[in-house]
């Protein structure tokens, strides 16, 4: 690709704003739908119906890709996002919000296998990858953050009615990315590249490959328990109405997108290893401070409120941090195949934590939230030391 990375750089940050809040609006739908008298059971399940195509998608996706060409692929994805979102306001059933997820999903497996290519097929030091990942990945913080805050905005007004009005919005912002990646050259090495050696995971059977895709899982796996569920757990446990809850969950998004941003200025100076235990322990102590706050003070202390949102900062660059590792040491020949990989085993750790923390809000144990995601963290703490130290051996 020849294409420099400062010229694409803002319609791929563009490109993440809009996927993150086409998924990350899931905390609405579920809060909204939970409103009308929608179980919390089918609601668990509805995180299925995005996550399940994605990790059904990306390998097919990996094809797709290779004949159309990423660029061509990556405006496709943008294109379909855009029309679903402006159909989304005039359908009222609940069936049609599974349809739409479900396409969501597909469209984003396609959309984060290109961009991850396009970055990989740009850089090959793992820490200017962690730097423009971050950077990248921030922009997916910042769509959390305004997701909350326009529907916030329009679900406390006398417009509450016609909050799926703001999905309108995100289809102009896609209809502006694709104009952007109209204007641009990606040039792109045509190989051919036989089916067999497409979808060849053989050189991905090691130890270090399989723990990084456990600790993808478990990252993905605790930022779900935030994502979705944090505004409903706000309001059903911590009692405070629609809107702060959703704007007391948007400044978890506003940390996020500080730590990822603070992490691609500074990452240069630390060891990966070292930047991401740090950050780990950092998590576990204030989930501790949370947990004892529940259990010694008041299990609806409105501490916890201002707490959760700080967890972001230090959470965030886990994710882009991680990746960053890996893909550097990844071929360029088959950073798609993985980047797929990838894509199924965090849509797999995103369905799995929805269903569980569902379950959780069902039987009314939330007096246990913090302590379960407490506990989430400690078993990733683990699992990352062994694949650190794996991390020695070549792939």
């Amino acid at each position: 690709m020849t294409s420099k990375l400062t010229n694409i750089s803002l319609p791929l940050k563009l490109t993440f704003l809009i996927f993150s809040m086409v998924l990350n609006c899931m905390g609405i739908v579920i809060l909204q739908l939970s409103e009308a008298k929608i179980g919390f059971e089918k609601l668990g399940f509805l995180e299925s119906f995005k996550d399940v195509p994605v990790a059904i998608i990306s390998l097919f996706a990996v094809h797709l890709i290779s004949k159309t060409g990423t660029k061509n692929a990556l405006m496709m994805s943008l294109a379909i996002v855009g029309i679903c979102s402006s159909i989304l306001p005039f359908v009222e059933v609940f069936w049609f919000y599974k349809l739409w997820f479900a396409i969501i999903g597909t469209c984003f497996a396609i959309g984060k296998i290109c961009v991850f290519g396009i970055i990989r097929n740009m850089m090959t030091n793992e820490k200017s990858l962690a730097k423009t990942m971050n950077n990248v990945e921030a922009s997916f913080m910042v769509g959390t953050f305004f997701v909350n805050i326009g529907f916030g905005w329009l679900i406390s007004s006398k417009y509450t009615e016609y909050w799926k009005l703001g999905f309108l919005f995100i289809s102009f912002l896609s209809l502006i990315t694709i104009l952007l990646f109209a204007r641009l050259r990606i040039s792109e090495e045509k190989k051919k590249v036989s089916n067999q050696a497409m979808y060849d995971f053989s050189g991905f059977i090691t130890p270090s490959v399989i723990l990084f895709f456990i600790v993808i899982f478990s990252i993905v796996f605790v930022e779900q328990t935030f994502n979705s569920w944090l505004p409903s757990y706000y309001k059903n446990h911590l009692k405070v109405n629609s809107f702060f809850a959703l704007q007391a969950s948007s400044f978890l998004a506003l940390f996020s997108y500080i730590g990822r941003t603070v992490t691609a200025n500074i990452i240069h100076r630390f060891s990966l290893n070292a930047y991401f235990i740090g950050c780990l322990v950092l998590v576990i102590f204030i989930l501790c401070i949370i947990v004892g706050a529940q259990f010694f003070h008041s299990e609806d202390s409105r501490i916890i409120l201002f707490l959760f949102p700080v967890i972001g900062f230090f959470l965030s660059p886990l994710y882009p941090v991680v990746n960053s590792k890996m893909i550097s040491r990844i071929n360029k020949e088959q950073i798609n195949l993985f980047t797929s990989l990838i894509i199924i085993f965090s849509s797999l750790g995103s369905s799995v934590s929805s269903i569980i923390i569902s379950l959780l809000f069902k039987n009314q144990l939330l007096v246990y939230y913090s302590s379960y995601i407490l506990f989430i963290i400690v078993v990733l703490s683990a699992v990352s030391l062994l694949y650190f130290k794996f991390m020695t051996k070549k792939i």
